[in-house]
């Protein structure tokens, strides 16, 4: 491919486990990298394929023992050139032993590094460790990845995590290497899902049939656009009348979900002539519900006779009614004639893009600072909430997390106050976004 593997650097104090966990997440192979005596005592790096994306695995551990005299100061000095190379770093933490001074100095030094970024509460076997989870959230790391590296527990949650927050693989030309995007057309009965989706297919010539291990009913029919290829998942039945004969609650929640829950972005294709229903809300709402990018295709565009009402009262319902997925690409088309067509798949991959985003953590807390400045947190039973500052937790969609004193008492205003101003500045249309709010613990407040 050329391209290098993506770089994955396990860091943390010493005795917190991490070259265990690089054996786990290693697997087998890791054998033949034991520390070549005499040569790197203080690295050890390996190739490791997990769930489907392979990378470059760092263990720091043995990197303390340099110099300077603090624990603190030797691990960034250990870490720094580590961690200025990785596309993501597993800061590792003992939860047995709970949160030490070393892992807060660390988790500052680190978060100040702006790079993509997981927290693994390791030695997480048993109860006793909950408090220490609870504890870790206070680094402002995003949710700790509670784990057992000795006992293989929670790796294979781990090694998904990891895949996820890698940085989206560079397709060659060919795109072949990539993974496909996966997209589900949605809608009403009529609003020409069929159609759509047998334009779409029509446009690129492909053969489709069942694929052996899918259920007799779905087809598989993939998409080849100018980046890479694209996976039609749940087609099953757009092409069957009979389907469209059951209740329409059913039929649009029902089949809906099942097609959101293995889509990454999602078509809602709505009747332009009959405009924005209240079901293809309830489809939207489903979308955002289940944390899915998305683009609406107006179909039978060439039948609306007013275009430029049409619009307006499509613009206006978005606006009123799914503010949550503000700013949502909106795609004329007629799936009939083919009018339109050209502008849907870049729409979505435009979206897919979107929902990947990861924002880096020095600019994220800047303008956080600056939006807690025009609009200061309110106060809730008398008292000012202490924002202190906001950390990416995940992509797909974008997750962001609050910390601070009673952060979770922040009212649904400011909430949304700053879901828009992260939507508006970091130009993030059409996904949803996650916001979640941790307070820092005082065993004196009632829950």
């Amino acid at each position: 491919m050329g391209t290098m593997p993506p770089v994955v650097v396990i860091a943390g104090r010493p005795n917190v486990g991490k070259s265990t966990l690089f054996n786990r997440l290693a697997g087998r192979r890791s054998a033949i990298v034991a520390d070549t005596p005499g040569v790197t005592r203080d690295r050890k790096d390996a190739e490791a394929m997990l769930r489907g994306r392979l990378c470059r695995l760092v263990d720091t551990a043995g990197l303390e023992e340099s110099a300077p005299e603090t624990l603190a100061g030797r691990m960034r000095a250990s870490s720094a050139a580590a961690v200025a190379g990785a596309d993501l770093i597993l800061f590792v933490i003992d939860a047995r032993a709970g949160i030490t001074p070393a892992d807060r100095h660390f988790a500052d030094w680190l978060r100040r590094q702006g790079r993509p970024l997981l927290l693994i509460a390791n030695k997480a076997e048993g109860r006793a460790t909950e408090s220490a989870l609870y504890d870790a959230y206070a680094l402002g790391l995003g949710d700790p990845l509670a784990v057992s590296a000795e006992h293989g527990e929670g790796i294979a949650d781990l090694m998904r995590e990891i895949a996820e927050h890698l940085p989206p693989e560079r397709p060659d030309s060919e795109g072949d290497d990539s993974a496909p995007l996966k997209l589900a057309i949605v809608g009403r009965p009529n609003a020409g899902k069929s159609t759509l989706l047998n334009r779409l297919v029509g446009e690129e010539r492909m053969i489709t049939g069942p694929e052996p291990g899918l259920t007799r009913d779905a087809v598989a029919v993939m998409l080849h656009d100018n980046v890479g290829p694209i996976e039609l998942v749940d087609t099953a039945g757009l092409r069957r009348r009979a389907r469209i004969e059951a209740p329409l609650e059913k039929l649009s929640v029902g089949a809906t979900i099942g097609a959101l829950r293995m889509a990454e972005v999602v078509v809602l294709a709505v009747d332009a002539v009959e405009g924005l229903h209240d079901q293809d809300l309830q489809i939207a709402k489903l979308i955002e519900r289940e944390g899915r990018a998305a683009v609406i295709a107006l179909n039978k565009w060439d039948a609306v006779a007013d275009r430029d009402a049409a619009r307006r009262a499509v613009a206006d319902r978005l606006e009123t009614s799914l503010a949550q997925m503000k700013g949502i690409a909106v795609v004329p088309i007629s799936a009939l004639t083919g009018a339109g067509i050209e502008r849907l798949l870049p729409a979505v991959r435009r979206v897919h893009g979107i929902w990947n985003t990861r924002v880096a953590t020095a600019a994220l807390n800047r303008w956080f600072e600056g939006a807690l400045a025009r609009h200061t947190p309110p106060l809730v039973e008398g008292r000012r909430l202490k924002l202190r500052y906001m950390t990416q937790a995940k992509a797909r969609p974008p997750t962001f997390v609050v910390f601070g004193t009673r952060a979770e008492q922040t009212p649904e205003d400011y909430r949304r106050y700053l879901v828009n101003g992260l939507r508006d500045s970091f130009d993030l249309p059409g996904v949803p976004i996650r916001l979640q709010f941790r307070g820092t613990t005082n065993p004196y407040a009632e829950d």
